[in-house]
């Protein structure tokens, strides 16, 4: 049997996408005991801090807050963080990148991975964020891909909710209760006060799935009306031997 850890990877294009995001799944995995390891692409300095250019900031000084934002956001969801800084606007896919992220996998042996969908007509950094992904899956499974580490076997991917789902093609297919994981996540928000005006978007999203996981998960169970949710989508099939 074996002893390793189950372990959540989330690669986020961004120093904030994993919070708004993903923020409910990797508190609620910490708080099982088990690993959650974030790695983002870029610090999201170009994109997605634009308080900070109009604060006339450099872009060392903006990575660097950027940076301590999402290491506090990490460590209030239990997670640990690593940060590829690839830039943003646009995130170029390359080889390289790919390569260094098939180094994470095998590093990291992912039991689950969460990325972004392959859809996002408002922000092309994110679909390549997941095209990288998948393909870094791919290759960590072959035995004949050189670098470091052992072939991966095949971690379930989950696409999390982009920030406009209706124009993204994104359908919720699984219905994650963050309700005990959502003070973590609250907290890992106010981590992020560069994008301060998406607190009252996420909490109000995870009160609009909570509604959905409430309704989608029988009269019986009695979820507490302050139920909150997070949606994602899977990219690979389920493997069962029974249908539940």
């Amino acid at each position: 049997m074996s002893t390793h850890t189950p372990t959540l990877l989330v690669i986020s294009a961004h120093a904030g996408d994993f919070v708004w995001r993903a923020g409910g799944a990797i508190a609620s995995a910490t708080a099982r005991g088990e690993r959650a390891v974030i790695v983002c692409l870029s610090f999201g300095e170009r994109g997605e801090s634009a308080s900070q250019w109009l604060a006339a900031k450099t872009l060392d000084e903006i990575k660097a807050m950027r940076r301590a934002e999402a290491e506090g956001a990490a460590a209030a969801l239990g997670a640990e963080i690593e940060f590829l800084d690839a830039g943003d606007y646009p995130l170029l896919e390359s080889p390289d990148l790919v390569d260094r992220l098939v180094g994470v996998f095998r590093r990291v042996v992912p039991t689950v991975v969460l990325t972004h969908p392959l859809t996002d007509p408002y922000n092309g950094d994110h679909p390549a964020a997941c095209r990288m992904t998948l393909q870094a899956r791919i290759l960590a499974q072959a035995i004949g891909y050189p670098g470091e580490g052992e072939p991966l076997g095949a971690p379930p991917v989950f696409f999390f909710e982009p920030h406009q789902p209706e124009v993204s093609g994104f359908v919720p297919q699984v219905l994650l209760d963050i309700t005990a994981a959502f003070p973590a996540k609250q907290a890992a928000m106010k981590c992020l006060p560069a994008q301060k005006h998406m607190w009252d978007y996420y909490t109000d999203l995870a009160v609009r799935r909570g509604v959905q996981v409430k309704r989608n998960a029988g009269p019986n169970l009695g979820l507490p009306v302050d139920t909150r949710g997070e949606a994602y989508m899977r990219y690979y099939p389920q493997v069962t031997s029974v249908l539940e």
